[in-house]
């Protein structure tokens, strides 16, 4: 692949990432739920740190983080630059180009969103409103794809989690995670023709 055509797959990921966390950030408010399946669900929350909620403890631990993505981000964009100069396998630039589009966007929204919207948790945000629910490198991650494909609760008879809730797939995720767990996925999948020299 081309770094051009990996470009292209970037903007694309980039585009469809950001078009829909606005219209789900101006549209629902924060936990508002709409059922597409029984399987499927739109699901609005905001997520301040990593994958699963992760943070950082402390006064700064939201920067160490936006800052920490951003080293990574020029990281894997040199990463993506050279494989394409040594005319890597397609499956290689392919999820490098997969894992930056997906971290770009989240890094997106945690340097700007925290200044381009209001807060979401009683009323629709507005975009590049008056007053910001936070600062720049402050903003929050919007998550809205919710897969709880099973639902249900244990037996009572099962050890330790007998008669609890039981979820599967419980995680609320977004366009970028979908492109960085897909690129993450081809190189452990795909392993030695990513890694074919």
């Amino acid at each position: 692949m081309s770094l051009r055509k990996a470009y292209l797959l970037i903007f694309i990921i980039l585009l469809v990432d950001q078009v829909s966390k606005i219209y789900i950030k101006t549209n629902f408010v924060l936990g508002e739920e709409v059922n597409v399946l029984s399987w499927f669900k739109i699901l609005f929350i905001e997520n301040e740190g990593m994958a699963w909620g992760t943070t950082i403890p402390g006064e700064y631990g939201k920067l160490i983080l936006t800052v920490f993505r951003i080293f990574a981000v020029f990281g894997i964009a040199y990463w993506l630059y050279d494989a394409s100069n040594k005319r890597e396998s397609t499956y290689l630039i392919t999820a490098i180009a997969l894992i930056f589009a997906g971290a770009t966007g989240n890094i997106i929204d945690s340097i700007f969103y925290g200044v381009v919207f209001d807060d979401s948790s009683h009323n629709l945000a507005t975009l590049f409103a008056p007053e910001h629910y936070g600062t720049l490198f402050h903003g929050k991650v919007v998550d809205m794809l919710y897969f709880p494909i099973i639902d249900g609760h244990f037996p009572s008879w099962f050890p330790f989690w007998g008669g609890n809730e039981f979820k599967f797939f419980n995680a609320i995720f977004n366009v970028a995670d979908v492109a960085i767990s897909t690129g993450v996925g081809i190189l452990i999948v795909f392993n030695k023709k990513a890694f074919n020299k």
